[in-house]
């Protein structure tokens, strides 16, 4: 064996555990972008309405 071979596998694990963000501040619908409805334009508009029925098709394809 050359070199690193034996402990190419040992801590892979290990650093898939390891997260940056804390569990507290973690998004659960996967969006974390600040979004303020009097700034909107009529393409943020078409866009939320876009993405909202993106969810829609999401939830009732994973069920």
């Amino acid at each position: 064996m050359t070199r690193g071979q034996s402990k190419k596998g040992k801590n892979k694990n290990k650093t898939r555990d390891l997260s940056q963000t804390p569990k507290q501040d973690l998004v659960e619908d996967g969006r974390d972008v600040e979004f303020a409805q009097e700034f909107a334009d009529e393409a943020d508009r078409k866009a939320q309405e876009r993405s909202q029925a993106a969810d829609q098709r999401a939830k009732q394809h994973k069920k």
